[in-house]
């Protein structure tokens, strides 16, 4: 998914009514805190971390538009926006919201909206491509290398390879293509056009997370988790954010871009200290 090279906007806003999306609670503890899924995946990703931290916290996870139980994008409006909408409609009082790869661009415009809602921000593997352009152009070059094949796929109609090169980039590689159930390669095909969809959006910044002041409203606490082996955009992005937003930075040993999912007890540990220390 080759970037067009267009300078950032500035930001969006979309006031139309929030998209209805399911949402499910893990744990019974008295920390309320919501949790945003990434691309091909589903709320239930967030059930490892959820369980190591039961006693503690209630973590509300949703589906986001064409993942899990929610409805289809219609392709009509900003993938993003629309999801950040949602998440938002799901809150009435403080929570500590936490976001993985796309859904950390969710989680970090919700905190861009209402900051009056998000009592600390934790952003997992963060994919806003754009903030990685002039921080280490080489990983972002690199990382349009990377991704052409999938790009390719997609524009000569073949989704199903697109979406097994796009999994195999950014998946956990433990279960090849092929031995997937049916159901989860199926609900992966499904979810496709929303990766497609935000090029734009990571690429170019193209709903202005980037542009000057649009970040001054994210004053709660911020810290950015990565995996010590993922690309190299994926730190170069994490500095890029950290510097903005004050943010510190942690890269967890042996993890890569799942970190969440292969990484449950370090993560729900890294999550339990920041919230604790502040």
């Amino acid at each position: 998914m080759v970037a067009s090279g267009k300078p950032p906007s500035t930001p969006r806003q979309t006031s139309c009514r929030a998209p209805q999306v399911y949402h499910r609670n893990f744990g019974n503890g008295p920390r309320p805190v919501l949790a945003v899924h990434c691309s091909l995946a589903h709320s239930g990703a967030w059930r490892g971390v959820a369980e190591q931290m039961a006693e503690e916290v209630t973590l509300s996870a949703f589906d986001m538009l064409s993942h899990g139980r929610s409805p289809d994008w219609d392709g009509q409006g900003n993938y993003q926006l629309l999801n950040m909408q949602a998440g938002l409609s799901l809150l009435t009082a403080s929570v500590d919201l936490v976001g993985h790869s796309f859904g950390a661009t969710v989680a970090l415009r919700m905190a861009m909206a209402r900051p009056d809602l998000v009592r600390s921000l934790t952003l997992i593997e963060p994919v806003l491509f754009a903030a990685a352009r002039g921080e280490d152009p080489a990983a972002f070059a690199a990382l349009e290398e990377a991704s052409q094949p999938a790009e390719a796929a997609w524009a000569s109609g073949d989704r199903e390879l697109a979406t097994r090169l796009f999994n195999r980039m950014w998946g956990t590689g433990e279960v090849k293509w092929p031995d997937l159930p049916e159901p989860a390669r199926a609900a992966m095909l499904r979810a496709m056009p929303a990766v497609i969809g935000s090029h734009g959006t990571l690429y170019d910044d193209e709903n202005g997370i980037l542009a000057p002041g649009a970040l001054d409203a994210v004053a709660m606490r911020v810290q950015i988790l990565t995996g010590a082996d993922s690309p190299p955009v994926i730190p170069a992005i994490a500095r890029s954010l950290s510097r903005r937003l004050d943010a510190a930075h942690t890269a967890v040993p042996g993890a890569g871009h799942m970190l969440p999912i292969t990484h449950p007890q370090e993560t729900a540990a890294l999550l339990r200290n920041f919230w604790h220390r502040h």
